[in-house]
């Protein structure tokens, strides 16, 4: 005999553009399975919270409630988080406004008289501004189609199915962290005080003529090129002997070279001791006992989760050491109830990284499709001036890795550097597992870096041979030709 069940419009995916999952019954034998308990439905106000509306947070609000989950996300700042507020879509935006900088100079090799008449900054934070509006936007009406209800405030955990927003209690069979990070200050004399983070770097009102870049990660070496590009003379203070800790030592050495090529201004293996106001600016004292004086000091010293406050330890989350939240290959906490996605989980901070979590958090949740998000070979790129991208392993990690390992590389100007005069070099690495030929990193420094290694992400993620690279056809005249015609191994 079928068991009838009455579902209101909210409850089929009112507004979702198309019919719910919970509109055709899944059948198993002759009874019909609903997709979600009457029971549970009427003990909780919702099916999920998400806490945070960036990326990750987003995505798996959107894929829940599409799945036929009643969802609410809330955000205490705006809706797009980190990524498209305060991180990779305005930063590349002004990278793009820094880069042409140096077009103008190469211009003139390729018969252009160009003259440069000066920039207005206001005017490009005013166009980032409205963009950035435009996405927020977009991120509001996807929540909004999809069913998923905005609530704005910030959150607090109060218990296991229990949140707190705006002086009021709201239940949920689970809870969905997805805050992101924040950037994070060394306790140095006066860098609370007179330093600025990538927040506040992106909506400066006045551009500095010379700053301090106290960092050399991805994000000190993205703000270092736009500063540079539009003509602020940049320092980057860094306390390892080359920038980009964790990537393989040969494109650090490389970026080093290029950095200074650009003009930037490099202290290795130096500190920040101490940051003061003097009547010209910011006094900044480094650890060799130089003292330099700029407009502006930026601290890029890395981030931290964004989980305080939220009552997570409170509620029983198991939290690490850097305030992260702790969790399993499915995003689940210590807590059954409440899970984690994206920079919160401090695993890989990426914002596809986060995205694909949320994404497999919803279909295994609430769609039925039991998987979870791979961490292995993840393509990154750092959008500095030149750019940089990677996937698979350093070469000191295959070393470590495999028996034996085979390097290709190859360093050459690219063609437009031959007229436009720029001396600059591109690199490309190829590591390779000897015993079975199999690609196990590439790494590349120059034009168009994270363009080309996408493709060459999905050849890895395959297993892809060097004799696979051997065997594709370049296409000419391009840099990323030269990964498919390395033929000699490194000596």
């Amino acid at each position: 005999m079928l068991t009838r069940y009455k579902l209101s419009a909210q409850w089929l995916g009112k507004n979702t553009g198309h019919c719910s999952p919970l509109c055709v019954p899944r059948i198993r034998g002759t009874a019909i399975q609903p997709r979600l308990s009457w029971a549970r439905r009427m003990a909780y106000d919702y099916d999920l919270i998400v806490i945070g509306a960036g990326s990750g947070g987003v995505r798996a609000a959107r894929m829940s409630a599409g799945h036929g989950a009643k969802v609410a996300v809330i955000e205490g700042d705006r809706p797009g988080g980190t990524c498209v507020i305060r991180g990779c879509v305005p930063k590349k935006l002004l990278m793009y406004g820094a880069a042409f900088s140096a077009d103008a100079e190469d211009a003139r090799g390729f018969g252009w008289n160009v003259e440069v008449e000066g920039h207005s900054w206001s005017n490009l934070i005013a166009a980032k501004n409205a963009e950035l509006n435009r996405l927020e936007g977009i991120y509001r009406s996807l929540l909004k189609n999809a069913g998923a209800e905005l609530i704005d405030g910030w959150a607090v955990v109060t218990g296991p199915n229990q949140v707190t927003v705006n002086e009021q209690e709201l239940t949920a069979e689970r809870i969905l962290i997805a805050a992101g990070g924040a950037p994070q200050l060394l306790d140095v004399p006066g860098m609370a005080e007179h330093a600025i983070t990538s927040n506040e770097a992106l909506d400066l009102e006045i551009f500095p003529e010379e700053i301090v870049i106290y960092g050399s990660g991805y994000i000190a070496l993205e703000f270092a090129g736009i500063f540079n590009g539009f003509g602020a003379k940049t320092h980057l203070v860094y306390r390892s002997d080359l920038p980009l800790r964790g990537f393989d030592a040969d494109i650090r050495r490389e970026i080093a070279t290029a950095l200074q090529g650009r003009g930037i201004i490099l202290h290795p293996e130096t500190t920040i001791s101490a940051i003061a106001d003097n009547d010209n600016g910011k006094q900044v004292s480094l650890s060799d006992g130089a003292v330099i004086t700029a407009a502006q000091v930026m601290a890029a010293t890395g981030r931290s989760p964004n989980t305080g406050g939220l009552g997570l330890a409170e509620t029983g989350v198991e939290m690490g050491g850097r305030g992260e939240v702790v969790v399993d290959e499915s995003s689940r906490t210590s807590v059954p109830s409440i899970y984690a996605v994206g920079d919160v989980t401090d695993r890989i901070n990426l914002t596809p990284v986060a995205i694909a979590e949320g994404h497999a958090f919803a279909d295994s949740t609430y769609g039925r499709i039991n998987r979870v998000a791979s961490h292995d070979n993840v393509a990154s790129a750092v959008f500095s001036q030149p750019p940089i991208a990677s996937v698979g392993l350093g070469e000191a990690e295959a070393s470590e890795k495999y028996a034996g390992i085979t390097v290709f590389e190859s360093r050459f100007r690219a063609m437009k550097n031959t007229i436009s005069g720029r001396a600059e070099m591109s690199y490309m690495k190829l590591i390779v597992e000897t015993a079975s030929d199999r690609v196990v990193g590439v790494h590349m420094m120059g034009p168009d870096s994270g363009e080309i290694m996408q493709g060459i992400a999905i050849a890895v993620k395959m297993g892809a041979t060097k004799a696979d690279f051997d065997g594709t056809i370049g296409i000419h005249p391009t840099a990323a030709e030269e990964f498919v015609t390395m033929r000699s191994p490194r000596s």
